[in-house]
């Protein structure tokens, strides 16, 4: 088969190729790659007759469903730009990406979804998905609307640690040249059927499992979500071969099993060939749980909005704990000194930086972003710290910028210090980061408040970032302090902040 330049050219020779296969599974519904196409062309059609043209941003806020598949395709169709918006997004981001998007439309699939926008007075028309039927038999599209390799093909808002999260531009080109990266070095085959129950609207669900499929001409199920006792029922029938999740989820996974151990049901899982974990560092005490039980060394790997995938622990060879391994093939990773920008020899902690065809083309109307992320030479500047074994492993050791990960969701920690101090009871907050057992980290707000504390003040903090921002980015901790500890410029010390509260977190110990 040749090589696909755009996701539209992927699409076009899955169909040549086997039309009749099933590409996704959802909810006992097949849809063919034959159905797919025709489907997405409803899609283009319908996108056109409301104003959409080559270029224009059409935003997607919608939950995993084949209406999310179909209407993206339909878009990359006709040159659009698809703008990937969170399910549990509220007033505040809605407001923000959608207005810096400046999308023309908006695909929901529900009224309320459709009320969310309205609150938000976000702009952009409002399309319903029941607009576009979901039958597979029709025409085959028209080809020649098709993107080129270097249009944009999504943005994808990722999270930083200055002013409002960023709009990332990855091209077809970036897409497609990771695919083809992550498919070779996974053995990704048209043999292979993947269980996905991440978010489509994340780069880890979109972008490595759906492209990774249409790349490979295989077959995605897909789930509204992720439940322990549905994905084991699931491997247990014997047709999946690959699963891709997060250290939560797996957490999850190993929970269910000890207890369906307990009752005395065996947990089987024969057909698989591959588990995948990403978005959140995996504990070395989960990956060995984790084999323990189902008898796989999960694969850890490294990635990003702006880069989908860097590094990946090796297929055959050592799947190594704690490491997210060594860069895909065709790309490239080094470690650089945090203030003088040189490559650091192997051993030695700094920045991570990446190079390759997989990173994307800059930030959405943001050339002064743009221009701070990469060095002279093309580099690109992670804002991870790391450092390098001497037979070529990376390990992640923390995070240049103040970013914080629970449950594989990035949480900028000044939108939720914003959205704190609109409170008239908070004079002032700090966001970080704490480890959490089950989630990687939890968000615990440090707050100064503006009178003194009377009962309820923390569950009202609480309740208010969740009316105003997505479930995960609320609080699950507020602590109050008369005070935030500040350096001589008057800028607030975080690494003081949560030194602070991990030591009150720690037990007494005693003599």
């Amino acid at each position: 088969m040749n090589t696909p330049l755009t996701t539209i050219d992927a699409l076009r020779r899955a169909v040549a190729h086997a039309p009749e296969r099933p590409f996704l599974l959802f909810d006992r519904r097949s849809f063919s790659y034959k159905d797919t196409a025709a489907i997405a062309a409803r899609w283009a059609a319908r996108l056109r007759a409301a104003g959409v043209e080559r270029g224009d941003r059409v935003a997607l806020f919608l939950e995993n469903s084949p209406a999310f598949v179909t209407a993206y395709l339909g878009a990359h169709m006709i040159g659009a730009i698809v703008v990937l918006v969170n399910t549990l997004y509220r007033q505040t981001e809605l407001r923000h990406i959608l207005n810096d998007s400046a999308a023309k439309v908006v695909i929901v699939g529900d009224q309320a979804h459709a009320d969310l926008l309205q609150q938000a007075d976000a702009p952009g028309a409002v399309i319903f998905t029941s607009d576009v039927a979901l039958e597979g038999s029709g025409e085959m599209p028209d080809w020649t609307l098709t993107p080129a390799p270097g249009d944009i093909a999504l943005i994808g808002y990722t999270s930083g640690t200055t002013g409002r999260s960023k709009g990332a531009m990855l091209t077809h080109a970036n897409l497609m040249a990771n695919s083809a990266a992550v498919t070779r070095a996974w053995r990704w085959t048209e043999h292979d059927r993947l269980l996905l129950t991440l978010p489509l609207f994340h780069i880890h669900g979109l972008g490595v499992g759906l492209h990774g499929t249409l790349y490979t001409v295989s077959t995605v199920d897909l789930r509204r979500g992720f439940d322990a006792a549905d994905v084991l029922d699931t491997l247990a029938h014997g047709q999946t071969t690959m699963f891709f999740g997060v250290p939560t989820m797996y957490t999850r996974l190993i929970a269910e099993a000890r207890r369906r151990q307990s009752t005395g049901t065996p947990v089987r899982v024969d057909s698989m060939r591959l588990f995948v974990s990403g978005s959140a560092p995996l504990s070395p005490q989960t990956f060995a749980e984790f084999e323990e039980l189902f008898g796989h060394r999960i694969l850890e790997r490294y990635g990003m909005t702006e880069t989908i995938m860097n590094l990946t622990n090796p297929y055959d060879g050592e799947r190594r704990p704690g490491t997210v391994g060594m860069p895909f093939p065709g790309q490239e990773a080094r470690i650089v000194d945090v203030r003088t920008r040189q490559p650091l020899p192997d051993g030695e902690i700094g920045e991570i930086q990446v190079r390759g065809p997989n990173v994307f083309a800059g930030y959405w109307r943001n050339p002064q972003a743009t221009a701070e992320a990469f060095d002279a030479d093309g580099w690109f500047n992670t804002g991870d710290l790391g450092w390098r074994s001497t037979d070529g492993y990376f390990t992640i050791t923390g995070r240049a910028r103040e970013l914080i990960i629970s449950g594989g969701y990035n949480i900028y920690p000044r939108e939720v210090e914003e959205v704190l101090q609109e409170h008239p009871a908070v004079a002032e907050a700090a966001v970080v980061g704490l480890p959490d057992a089950e989630f990687g980290e939890q968000v615990v707000a440090v707050v100064a408040p503006a009178a003194p504390v009377t009962d309820g003040l923390e569950q009202e903090l609480i309740d208010w970032c969740r009316t105003r921002l997505a479930s995960y980015k609320k609080p699950r901790q507020v602590v109050f302090v008369s005070s935030l500890p500040r350096n001589a410029l008057g800028k607030v010390q975080k690494h003081v902040v949560q030194q602070q509260l991990t030591h009150q977190a720690q037990p007494e110990r005693t003599p």
